[in-house]
């Protein structure tokens, strides 16, 4: 076998291995409690929960939950991939022929929102007029 031959042949062979292999499907799911609130993911709405979405990485997210009658819920959320999406895992985890699946959950409890009477909003207002 020349060598233009071999290397024409482990070329195709490892454009065949690659294209033989799987990847990694990563899906993360919001819950609220109570369900229907309003989710928003990095300034963008992903829909009411409970939701699931395709993400590319991980990292620190922020989430924004709201429905009507509860307090709107602003936070940030850490998402740590696992140890085989680090360097040189990340390789053979890519070259692996099975589909991996990375899935999260999140959930988040949201309060009901407090309803301040006329009373307390005066007797605020007029705390703050002191203040000054």
């Amino acid at each position: 076998m020349t060598r233009y031959n071999l290397l024409t042949l482990s070329v195709v062979g490892l454009s065949v291995s690659l294209s033989l292999a799987g990847c990694v499907e990563r899906r993360l799911t919001i819950n609220t409690e109570p369900q229907g609130a309003l989710v928003i993911l990095n300034d963008e709405e992903i829909g009411e929960s409970p939701v699931t979405v395709p993400f590319n990485w991980y990292g620190d997210y922020w989430v924004r939950i709201s429905k009507q009658g509860y307090e709107t819920l602003d936070t940030h959320r850490q998402l740590k991939g696992p140890w085989y999406d680090r360097f040189p895992f990340d390789f053979f985890a890519m070259l692996n022929p099975k589909r991996t699946v990375d899935s999260y959950e999140w959930t988040f409890e949201l309060s009901p929102k407090k309803e301040i009477s006329r009373e307390e909003l005066i007797q605020k207002a007029e705390e703050l007029k002191k203040e000054l």
